[in-house]
């Protein structure tokens, strides 16, 4: 008979009220697999849970099942990276790294690649690791992780020379195409952008540069954001979903 109760290392990647004090949380375990689970009363003062299950934090969760979502019996904070009172731009940050591996997480599905590559995210984001980051590195690591974790899930973007001829004479950058663009096949891809030098080599140093290094490049905030609205194309193109955090990151 199986066991009614499992206990692993999960790290919440939303929220939602459920009647007057639960929670329903979606979360991520260590193995990759996303888990929806019902906190009892986590939004009553003075709840246990929900100081332990902030977004973004890390906790040893004993979890029992049930028929429709699974109940939270127990939590234990593992790690809080965004601190215990993040600022909005790191927040904002934050919830859009959250928003897109809760994306690229399934329930049933296990897939090791996800949990450690946000939580190393998260903790270069909540300087941890690095110091405390300006609003162009959170852009920056934001669609790092972006392209770093849909390259894992199957779209990986042809950054070394046009997709579709080959030419290592690039100049546009179209998320449909598949990637970067000579000018002469641009002109027959809708919604192809012009980017210059600087920018294909930020595209490149995104995909090859670990977290803690970018966020100890120098970058310009108008560069930043520019790569930053590339990864959301990216993402709502491949993913076909709302990215409403990446959104409001982006000011839309």
């Amino acid at each position: 008979m199986a066991s009614r109760t499992y206990r692993c290392e999960a790290l919440v990647l939303d929220k939602t009220k459920l009647g007057e004090s639960d929670v329903i949380f979606t979360m991520l375990a260590a193995s990759g697999e996303q888990i929806r689970a019902v906190g009892k009363g986590a939004r009553k003062p003075g709840s246990r849970l929900a100081a332990r299950l902030e977004l973004g934090c890390s906790a040893d969760v004993l979890f029992a099942r049930g028929k429709s979502l699974d109940i939270v019996s127990q939590a234990e904070l593992v790690a809080a990276p965004l601190g215990a009172a993040p600022s909005y731009a790191l927040l904002s940050a934050a919830s859009a790294v959250l928003e897109i591996a809760r994306i690229c997480s399934f329930e049933d599905a296990q897939d090791p690649f996800v949990y450690p590559i946000t939580a190393r995210a998260l903790e270069v984001l909540g300087g941890t690791l690095c110091g405390e980051l300006d609003s162009a590195h959170l852009d920056l690591l934001v669609a790092a992780y972006a392209f770093k974790l849909l390259s894992h899930m199957g779209y990986r973007p042809d950054l070394s020379c046009c997709v579709a001829c080959g030419d290592e004479a690039v100049s546009y950058f179209s998320a449909a195409a598949g990637g970067l663009l000579c000018a002469s096949c641009a002109t027959s891809i809708p919604g192809a952008e012009a980017i210059d030098a600087a920018t294909v080599a930020w595209l490149r140093a995104l995909m090859n540069y670990r977290f803690d290094e970018l966020a100890a490049c120098a970058i310009e905030a108008s560069q930043a954001t520019l790569l930053l609205a590339f990864a959301h194309t990216w993402c709502a193109t491949h993913l076909d979903a709302h990215l409403r955090a990446f959104e409001f990151l982006l000011g839309f």
